[in-house]
């Protein structure tokens, strides 16, 4: 494998060209016509077969860091109209309820990147979740996430179960008891949003009122296993969920994976890009992150890791430069003799 003959190439295909539709001129082919016959055959690189990373995830948030979240662009819709109606009636905001640092007190939240704060963050998915139901395109959908065909419990599924839209403390509370019953953690959470949406763009479905439980299901079941070390089994959830079959669960999640293509890959910058999206969406909605003022011993504890990461990248900037020397510099240098064994 890798050779000049064991390898093959097909210039009118790609397995990329049917997410999206590309012009030649674009990505241009190059074939054997254009190598002449003194440089041999031309086998094109697969990286030059693919199409570039802006073209081929520029529509999956989930996987390219730059592109927009769903849940926030689908949020905006309904932040815009609120401002507009109180700026319309007139409307105070109310009685201020966030705090503000002054000179002699500062507020901050325990929140960060790294260790997110559980409860604000469930609700800030939750919110994302109401807002990708709320202002959905259509009402595309797989029968394996169908709760009319799959249900999760016995009780009887009413018969409006895929008209009416849940509202935000539903999707809360269910996500809520999976989250406290499974001990999982914030950041599981925001995995959860980021498999979520990346099952939306790949599987090209919508997230309705007739599937939405069976998917964030799935999406927290996959996360759970990707992110903690210790993750819950499906028969766990089985005896949350008291109604479900441990086949039913399997079988879900077989199907989330090949909707999801095996791309279970979260980066950094992508994780990141999720956790502010969030925390935007929590300021355009009035939820706010818990304050509490600085004390004396959490400044401490913050100046110190603040110096722990000062000190570890300068030793990294130290080891990766490259110290030139002068010639006038070099009269004295010894070269020392080699050993031969």
């Amino acid at each position: 494998m890798g050779g000049s003959v064991s390898c093959c190439f097909s210039p009118g295909e790609s397995p990329k060209l049917h997410r999206r539709h590309v012009d030649l001129d674009e990505c241009p082919i190059t074939t054997t016509e254009d190598v002449s016959e003194d440089t041999g055959t031309y086998l094109q690189h697969i990286s030059d077969r693919e199409l570039p990373d802006e073209l081929a995830q520029e529509a999956n948030p989930s996987d390219h860091p730059r592109a927009s979240t769903l849940f926030l662009n689908k949020s905006q819709t309904d932040v815009r109209e609120k401002r507009k109606s109180n700026y319309m009636n007139h409307m105070s905001p109310g009685l201020l309820t966030k705090k503000y640092s002054s000179c002699s007190t500062i507020f901050i939240d325990d929140s960060t990147v790294s260790q997110p704060n559980l409860k604000s963050t469930i609700r800030c998915v939750a919110l994302a979740i109401y807002y990708h139901i709320k202002n959905r395109d259509s009402n595309r959908s797989l029968d394996i996430f169908d709760e009319k065909k799959h249900p999760l419990s016995r009780e009887k599924v009413p018969d409006d179960y895929s008209v009416v839209d849940p509202d935000h403390k539903l999707i809360y509370r269910f996500i809520r008891t999976l989250f406290s019953s499974a001990q999982l953690t914030a950041e599981c959470a925001i995995v959860t949003l980021v498999y979520l949406e990346r099952l939306l763009t790949y599987a090209e479905i919508d997230i309705c009122p007739s599937n939405w439980k069976r998917i964030v299901l799935g999406a927290i079941l996959l996360a759970s296993k990707v992110w903690d070390d210790q993750a819950v089994w499906n028969v766990d959830y089985c005896q949350i969920l008291k109604d479900i079959t441990v086949e039913d669960m399997n079988e879900m999640e077989r199907h989330f994976l090949e909707l999801l293509q095996f791309n279970i890959n979260v980066p950094a910058s992508v994780y990141a890009k999720y956790y502010f999206d969030l925390r935007s969406l929590a300021d355009d909605n009035n939820l706010s992150f818990p304050l509490e003022p600085l004390s004396n011993k959490r400044a401490q504890k913050l100046e110190a890791i603040s110096r722990l990461c000062e000190d570890k990248y300068k030793d990294l900037s130290k080891s990766s430069m490259r110290r030139s020397m002068s010639a006038d510099n070099m009269i004295g240098i010894k070269n020392s003799q080699a050993v031969l064994s």
